[in-house]
């Protein structure tokens, strides 16, 4: 493969943005993924239960050599999950910070793939027309709230503002403390360092999280120009900086689940996720349908 078919992209709508490489890209996306069915048959569940799903709307990471990187929310770790939820009769709301629209990583979406195209027209408009999570933390989290739990995407557009963000803090501690399930993969554990006690510690100090690995993200995906640079921050190690184990040291399509802590670490660990997801919000629903008895 040639050296410049290793060069990122420019983006022409940013001067000094770039997509990845046309070689990162044949290593990294196909147009489908490996959705082998639903978890739970459609229709199991039917009550009120919603899942809030915080979605980025940052568009531009800037690298440590000023390039930038044009990322967002990538498409498979959004949508191949919310393709189980849904399916298991799950109701979603879609939010951004400030209620502005989410950003997509366009160059990673499966353009055959049934379930993430079917979840995508469904979802569309929700994307495009967010709520604000400030308005969902002041008026839909209280007593009574239909949310069973909450779920950050994956993509590296999950490290620009959601971790230092006191609307995601919010909304993971009111998780927290309330029992809910947190589901997230690859870079969308950047959120959970949102949440931290008056004396800095993390409610996850101790749980065992999959995430994208930094060795990846340093090395391979600079190497081959997948990123234009290195990374303003790592994520594992700010993950293990904040107490967290990570269960993972590569990409192989892992999950986990520590107490409420749902996690996968890229791409290839979606439809896993979504599967471990959808059985874990009947198992949530089903339980605080027992509890309000």
């Amino acid at each position: 493969m040639s050296t410049e078919n290793r060069n990122p992209t420019p983006d022409a709508a940013e001067k000094g943005a770039f997509f990845p490489s046309p070689y990162s890209l044949s290593q990294y996306t196909s147009d489908e993924t490996n959705f082998d069915g639903l978890a739970i048959e459609t229709g199991e569940y039917s009550g009120s239960g919603r899942v809030l799903v915080i979605a980025t709307e940052e568009r531009y990471m800037l690298m440590q050599n000023d390039t930038m990187f044009s990322t967002g929310n990538h498409p498979v770790e959004t949508l191949l999950p919310l393709h189980h939820v849904i399916g298991a009769g799950f109701k979603v709301t879609i939010a951004t910070r400030t209620g502005a629209p989410a950003k997509f990583e366009w160059w990673a979406f499966p353009r055959e793939d049934y379930a993430v195209n079917a979840t995508w027209e469904e979802l569309r408009e929700q994307f495009r027309s967010p709520a604000s999570l400030a308005d969902v933390v002041a008026g839909q989290l209280g007593p009574g709230s239909d949310y069973l739990g909450v779920f950050i995407p994956g993509g590296h557009g999950a490290m620009l503002k959601l971790n230092d963000s006191p609307e995601v803090a919010s909304v993971i501690d009111w998780a927290q403390e309330n029992d809910k399930l947190v589901i997230t993969l690859c870079h969308g554990p950047a959120a959970l360092l949102a949440s931290s006690s008056s004396d800095g510690a993390s409610p996850f100090t101790g749980y065992r999280v999959c995430a994208f690995p930094d060795s990846l993200d340093q090395g391979a995906n600079v190497d081959i120009g997948y990123l234009p640079g290195q990374m303003p921050w790592a994520l594992g190690e700010a993950l293990t900086k904040a107490g967290l184990e990570l269960a993972n040291d590569d990409m192989t399509g892992a999950t986990a689940r520590d107490r409420n802590l749902l996690s996968g670490d890229s791409p290839l660990a979606a439809n896993d996720l979504g599967k471990m997801a959808a059985r874990a919000l009947i198992e949530q629903a089903t339980n605080e349908d027992t509890s309000d008895a």
